[in-house]
């Protein structure tokens, strides 16, 4: 219970104290309770695998994250900044509101994207972050507009086709974090707005995603194996009724029939990760001291200056090969999710997670001390935002983390330099 009570303790802090900014920082610790502490509570199934112990241990270690990171972010102190990054709206009310439409050519992307190979290998990421950047703008923007009532009935209708389209064309891909990702990101931008949880949309959300991670593992046997593909987009309703039906099965692979949304837990989870690293370092395998953090400065160089740079998931690859989850070939088409936390026991061990606690805690607090009372449509607001999207990221590692944020921002930040171009204040 101390992970949930820590994982809830920043998001209660920062509704009690009714302040302006984003919950970014609580967002991100509030993830704690769905990545370890439900799975342990609801029982994973593969934590039969450890001894009392080492479940025990990985449940310190992840309490060792949060209180250095809950204390030292209370402890520091964030000062309002007063420059024109963060004092200055580059986003006009008449251009948010030609924004909205932006989630249109988003959509395009997406399809595109998805089920053609039309954009060039050489291209790929920058277009992506681009892309992903306009996405995160205009979902937020609008769906913030959307809390505020100020969306006319068409508008509406618009927006909520687009975001079905999206995530329609997301999950053909049999990846549900991307979709799960988008939908957090569009009910934050609601609820921050109007002060409101849409109760029965997000019920319908998490249900049908319960019941598409239930029959995940069924598809991607069939759509992965021996090679990979992707649905046509005329094939994609009975592809839909195929991956439902597998769903509302049973799981003949667990010993008990678990109800959907504790399924939903298990898949979610990031505990069982945790435990195996714990069990395995260092009695029979040494910590890493750092080796998955060498490569994070070069995920900062431009491709195009260093065409050979490691690829952003070098570091995910080193620990799934490190644990013995996957060997050099497998990485190369798949990754398996580590989270920070069992990055930094898997490297330093206990002092990694304070350390990345106290990291964590310090950045934040800095940034969302800058952002204090800033206009959301500045160049510091949107910073902010691009933040709130990311601490959803639970998966990813330090290194991709920090590259893929990196990205992100440069497309971010540079859409309302351009946007300011051809439209003026």
């Amino acid at each position: 219970m101390g992970i949930v009570f820590f994982a809830f303790l920043p998001a209660l802090l920062w509704a009690r104290r009714g302040r302006a900014t984003l919950p970014v920082f609580e967002a991100l610790i509030f993830t704690g309770a769905n990545t370890y502490a439900l799975p342990l509570l609801n029982g994973h199934s593969d934590l039969i695998r450890y001894a009392d112990n080492e479940i025990t241990r990985a449940a310190f270690g992840v309490i060792v994250f949060q209180v250095f990171a809950i204390s030292t972010y209370l402890m520091v102190r964030g000062h309002a900044a007063t420059s024109r990054f963060w004092q200055e709206d580059v986003v006009s009310t008449r251009i948010s509101k030609w924004l909205g439409y932006g989630v249109g050519l988003n959509t395009l992307y997406v399809i595109v994207s998805t089920f053609t190979g039309l954009i060039p290998d050489s291209i790929t990421s920058l277009v992506r972050a681009m892309f992903f950047g306009l996405g995160i703008i205009c979902m937020f923007i609008t769906s913030r507009r959307l809390g505020q009532g100020t969306l006319s009935p068409g508008e509406r209708s618009y927006f909520f086709a687009n975001l079905v389209i999206q995530c329609i064309c997301m999950m053909a891909t049999l990846f549900l974090v991307t979709t799960v990702s988008l939908l957090l990101l569009t009910l934050v931008g609601y609820i921050s707005s109007s002060g409101r949880i849409p109760l029965i949309a997000t019920a319908l959300c998490l249900v049908t995603l319960a019941i598409l991670h239930n029959g995940k593992a069924a598809m991607r046997d069939k759509y992965w194996e021996p090679e990979k593909t992707i649905p046509k987009p005329f094939d994609l309703p009975s592809f839909y009724v195929e991956w439902l039906s597998h769903g509302l099965k049973p799981d003949e692979t667990s010993n008990e029939n678990k109800k959907l949304t504790g399924k939903l837990i298990d898949r979610t989870s990031l505990f069982h990760i945790m435990c195996l690293v714990v069990s395995v370092t260092p009695a029979n395998q040494p910590f890493m001291y750092g080796e998955t953090y060498r490569d994070i400065p070069a995920q900062f160089v431009p491709r195009l200056f260093w065409p050979n740079k490691p690829l952003g998931h070098i570091s995910t690859s080193r620990l799934s090969v490190y644990y013995g989850l996957q060997n050099e070939e497998d990485t190369q088409k798949t990754t398996i999710g580590f989270g920070m936390l069992s990055e930094a026991y898997a490297n330093f061990g206990f002092y990694g997670l304070a350390f990345l606690g106290i990291f964590i805690g310090v950045t934040f607090k800095k940034i969302q001390g800058c952002a204090d009372g800033c206009p959301l449509f500045s160049y510091g607001g949107l910073l902010i935002i691009i933040l709130l999207a990311w601490s959803f990221q639970v998966e990813f590692t330090l290194s991709i983390w920090l590259a893929s944020l990196y990205q992100a921002a440069i497309a971010v930040l540079g859409i309302p330099f351009v946007v300011r171009q051809f439209f003026g204040q």
